[in-house]
């Protein structure tokens, strides 16, 4: 008989912590932490615990790893209860790591659904009739839609290992909670990946020249057209684009001043809807004067291409239940621009997200600044991107602008960031970023 009134006293001791613990703790948010809220919440401990169900206040916040994400974004949502409705009602401490904690957080506004959230099984000892510990649980969302999106608390749910396996879920009493967190998501470029080349570098005046494609919008109307330097000429072209975006036509080119081809959707050129300039040149057919001799010589173009001084970074460690910015420094990356046309180039970069174990820290944690430098004596000059989110829907590293004459060496390296989660699970974590020179 003691043996069982000792079994169902801790029983109920049990059903109380979780329920405590569930309505919130006495620690701070995490650094990063929005606006912390307060809502009214109902509890229900566990049936072996023989208390009724207890209405309280959670306070709680929610954060996450990316304020301004893209569309197609993974966005890491972090939600921490941080003040409890009760303390311990007993003298008797309870042990370490025994609750587990599992909840939801709500979207609204331009995107709406909800994200599971977890937490790991850890928890400080809690003293006699001392206040119980708060809790952090974490879970990813991809971004779907551009707009302001709202996050509030949600339901959760304590999962308690002790003599017994309990469950204390924890509903919001009034639906939904006080918004804790936004995010203002943007609406992703697509890249430009149209891209043409010529029958012919160069041709005499009134000659045609083939021009094939691929990429673009099947079905669509592409303008075949002439460029001198940065301006276009009077020869053009139409070619209607294949189901799988394929063009082939001729353009026959009569301005002697012709230095490349271009092809595009739309009224006018556009660096988004266009492609090119691919370098072409008109013969110079003058006739020799009596008495003279004609010398001529050619420079052949190269190539767009670029290395890198390796294929691994190492970024620094971070610590459990502080997370923090994991730092490093992207491989050297040369561009050579051996064309000699008037087109630029632009470097591209995007990441996958960062798995590891059991857990993972979303692509859009990584961010970098850019820098680049020109070696001397190149046409073109090498401008760094912009400071910012890599993300998996990508970020330009480097670029040069088009012009009458491009070209050149370059060297482009970036510093890395990767903002860690507070309470990510101890392990590795590795993403793949991905360059593109076009």
């Amino acid at each position: 008989m003691a043996s069982t009134t000792r079994r169902r006293r801790w029983a109920s001791l049990l059903g109380v912590t979780a329920l405590a613990v569930a309505t919130g703790g006495a620690l701070a948010c995490p650094a990063g932490a929005s606006t912390n809220v307060d809502f009214a919440t109902h509890c229900i401990p566990p049936a072996v615990a023989g208390i009724p169900p207890i209405d309280g206040t959670t306070t709680a916040a929610i954060t996450v790893d990316n304020t301004a994400p893209k569309v197609g974004d993974t966005v890491t949502v972090t939600y921490t209860v941080v003040k409890p409705a009760a303390s311990n009602p007993t003298a008797i401490a309870l042990p370490a790591d025994i609750m587990t904690p599992t909840g939801k957080v709500v979207l609204g506004g331009a995107q709406t659904g909800s994200v599971t959230v977890a937490g790991p099984k850890k928890n400080d000892p809690v003293p006699g009739n001392g206040a119980f510990p708060s809790f952090s649980m974490t879970g990813t969302f991809t971004v779907t839609t551009p707009g302001a999106i709202t996050l509030s608390p949600g339901d959760y749910n304590i999962h308690t290992s002790y003599i017994l396996e309990l469950d204390t879920p924890c509903t919001v009493t009034t639906p939904p909670a006080p918004v804790s967190e936004t995010v203002t998501a943007t609406a992703t470029t697509p890249v430009n990946t149209r891209a043409i080349s010529l029958g012919s570098a160069s041709g005499n005046a009134g000659a045609s020249v083939t021009v094939t494609g691929s990429n673009f919008t099947p079905g669509a109307t592409v303008t075949l057209a002439g460029r001198s330097g940065t301006a276009q000429t009077a020869d053009t072209a139409t070619v209607t684009a294949s189901a799988s975006g394929a063009i082939s036509g001729s353009l026959v080119v009569n301005d002697k001043t012709t230095t490349g081809v271009v092809a595009y959707e739309g009224s006018a050129w556009s660096t988004d809807l266009g492609a090119g300039p691919a370098a072409y040149v008109v013969n110079d057919t003058t006739p020799v004067p009596p008495g003279s001799q004609k010398l001529t010589t050619t420079v052949k173009a190269g190539t767009l291409s670029m290395s890198q001084a390796g294929d691994a970074v190492g970024l620094s460690a971070v610590d459990f239940g502080k997370g923090g910015a994991s730092t490093g420094a992207l491989n050297t990356v040369t561009v050579q621009d051996f064309r000699g046309g008037p087109a630029g180039w632009s470097l591209t970069g995007k990441v996958t997200d960062f798995t590891g174990p059991g857990a993972k820290i979303g692509a859009g944690a990584l961010s970098w600044t850019p820098a680049c430098a020109t070696k001397a004596g190149s046409p073109s000059t090498c401008v760094a991107g912009s400071a910012g989110t890599v993300g998996s829907s990508g970020a330009t590293l480097a670029s040069t602008p088009d012009g009458t004459l491009t070209g050149g060496q370059f060297t482009v390296d970036a510093g890395l960031s990767l903002n860690v989660p507070a309470f990510t699970p101890p392990g590795s974590y590795s993403g793949v970023l991905t360059l593109t020179l076009t």
